[in-house]
């Protein structure tokens, strides 16, 4: 079960508690390494198409929005919120939604579906990653 969509439980939380967080700006990505050993490294283009803002998840079911154009998308920083979540400022100017640990650990576990996802439903609605 998601941590997004469940309870929380104690080993839950360690999991999805990250340890470190780097930005990677020559590489336009992040680091994130949480308390399990888990690490990934999210390219800005992934994070910035898959914000949790209201602007790309709409503020309902099923109201997420197709974000095009971002493939050279850039980060200009990172501002820690809490103990819980990163706030990232692309240099689109876009800098709404927190991704929380759990959001960050379920992009890196999914990477590869969610990106999957991602570029068919650009070719679906005949967008590109191109500004």
């Amino acid at each position: 079960m998601s941590p997004r969509l469940g309870l929380v439980t104690a080993a839950t939380a360690e999991r999805v508690r990250a340890t470190e967080v780097k930005l990677k700006r020559a590489e336009k990505a992040v680091e994130v390494a949480f308390a399990d050993g888990a690490r990934f490294t999210l390219p800005a283009e992934l994070l910035r198409v898959e914000s949790p803002s209201a602007e790309v998840r709409g503020h309902g079911h099923d109201q997420k929005k197709i974000v095009a154009g971002r493939r050279h998308v850039g980060i200009i920083g990172l501002e820690a919120i809490g103990h819980y979540a990163i706030r990232i400022r692309f240099d689109d100017l876009h800098d709404t939604g927190l991704y929380t640990w759990a959001y960050l650990r379920e992009l890196g576990d999914g990477r590869e579906e969610v990106w999957a996802t991602y570029l068919a439903a650009l070719a679906k609605a005949g967008l590109s990653r191109d500004p």
